[in-house]
């Protein structure tokens, strides 16, 4: 089965239109550092009681030239989620 590429292109096309609602208007503003995380779900077959087992997978895109960059952002974005909803941030 190929993988659904509407919900990766629906996340960054509701995060460009955020951009654009929240910043869109300022005069100076640009977009800095762009990271995706994407969490891959594979079936591994089953186990020994007949329930299907996944594995979990990670997979990371980013323009940053600085690995300390994107581990400061990263740990921004831990604090941010444990401080509240912000749903769709």
């Amino acid at each position: 089965m190929p993988l659904d590429r509407a919900i990766l292109g629906n996340m960054a096309s509701g995060q460009m239109e955020a951009l654009e609602r929240d910043y869109g208007d300022e005069d100076g503003v640009e977009i800095g550092t762009v990271m995706t995380l994407v969490e891959i779900i594979k079936p591994e077959g089953l186990d020994e009681h007949g329930n299907m087992r996944y594995s979990s997978l990670i997979r990371r895109r980013h323009n940053a030239p600085d690995p300390f960059r994107l581990v400061g952002i990263l740990d921004q974005s831990i604090h941010e989620i444990l401080a509240g909803p912000g749903i769709g941030s």
